[in-house]
């Protein structure tokens, strides 16, 4: 088993381009080609998380947060993460982290393992990202444009929703003439020819755009492929932050807020006003989510639960919406389950294990 093994499968579920401008997802320390004796996965990076993987003969950690997140200059060994760094690099240890990827995604991502510990039904992405899509429209021979549809389809183009392999075809047709240098599909050289073909347009995630102009052109039967790329500003709703979702039946704000101190173990959860409403539309964001607020008022949410919200921002509750702060460790927590369930799934037969140790750096009285 080698790190590339772990990390394309990761990234197949949160593609790193999804990971926020300031992120520094991905592969942090360590070779692709590297052989792994087995994966210990942590919320965090730290120096115990490091020793823990060399006691137990791991020389992979996945954790959610980076330990780098801009570049380091020295390596003096004069803070946590330049001491991290140091020790990992000397045990041979690769040091992946999928972050802000894996919290924008819907389907295995974080906010979704959140809700599903809530138990949140018709759960969708509380603020969608957008221009991250684009259209391809590619011309075809009429007897050629199912296989072409499919390779496309197959790279993972034609995604919408819970649907796939959408596309809009239009017959029309073709013209064109070759040179001397040509060795036509059809028609001959030097000769105006014209072809029925269909148009096919489709949609794509940016980041899948080459792959699957790639597969589109090997399928294609003409040397030439006349082919348009179109960026498209529409929300994208497999990706974004936060998420919103609805419980079973209302609940009492205080009975679902002791609840939610059980269910993240929570040291103590910050909350505003909450005597006497029901909860039933809940949004959520593991981490810091308070610039969501405004997302989850307008989606009329009756509680927004994230972690590290500021003192004057609980204002802006203004007793529209109940803010329930239980901590950024708290909210996130479960994302360790949510890697140990994806790799033990896909590589059953290998060493994976949940960290012994709490890196939560905050404690209560």
């Amino acid at each position: 088993m080698k790190v590339s093994d772990i990390t394309n499968y990761l990234e197949s579920i949160a593609p790193a381009a999804l990971q926020e401008s300031y992120d520094n997802a991905g592969l942090i320390i360590g070779n692709y080609n590297s052989e792994i004796t087995g994966v210990l996965i942590s919320l965090d990076i730290t120096e115990e998380i490091i020793d823990e993987a060399i006691e137990r003969n791991l020389n992979m950690i996945i954790s959610h947060h980076p330990i780098v997140f801009s570049g380091i200059k020295r390596f003096n060994g004069n803070n946590y993460v330049e001491r991290c760094v140091i020790k990992a690099i000397k045990n041979n240890i690769a040091i992946y982290s999928a972050h802000t990827n894996i919290d924008a995604v819907i389907q295995n991502g974080v906010n979704t393992k959140i809700g599903e510990k809530i138990g949140l039904k018709n759960t969708r992405i509380l603020s969608p990202v957008k221009g991250v899509l684009n259209k391809i429209a590619v011309f075809v021979p009429q007897k050629n444009a199912e296989q072409v549809r499919t390779a496309m389809f197959n790279a993972g183009a034609g995604k919408i929703g819970n649907y796939d392999s959408c596309s809009f075809n239009i017959d029309g047709k073709g013209t064109f003439k070759g040179n001397e240098a040509t060795n036509p599909h059809a028609g001959k050289k030097g000769e105006l020819h014209t072809e029925q073909e269909v148009k096919i347009e489709t949609i794509v995630p940016s980041y899948l755009t080459n792959k699957v102009v790639s597969s589109m052109i090997n399928a294609h039967p003409y040397e030439e492929v006349a082919y348009d790329v179109y960026k498209i500003e529409n929300e994208w709703t497999e990706a974004g932050s936060g998420m919103i979702g609805e419980l079973e039946k209302p609940e009492d704000a205080m009975v679902f807020l002791n609840r939610i101190k059980e269910i993240f173990g929570c040291g103590c959860i910050k909350y505003t006003e909450a005597t006497g409403k029901t909860i039933q539309k809940v949004a959520l964001c593991g981490g810091s989510g308070s610039f969501l607020l405004n997302n989850a008022k307008r989606e009329k949410a009756d509680i927004f639960i994230t972690g590290d919200f500021k003192y004057h921002q609980f204002f802006d509750a203004d007793n529209q919406i109940i803010i329930a702060d239980i901590g950024h460790y708290e909210s996130e927590q479960y994302t360790k389950e949510l890697f140990y369930e994806l790799l033990t799934k896909k590589f059953s037969n290998f060493a994976v294990c949940l960290t012994n140790i709490s890196t939560n750096p905050i404690k209560y009285l």
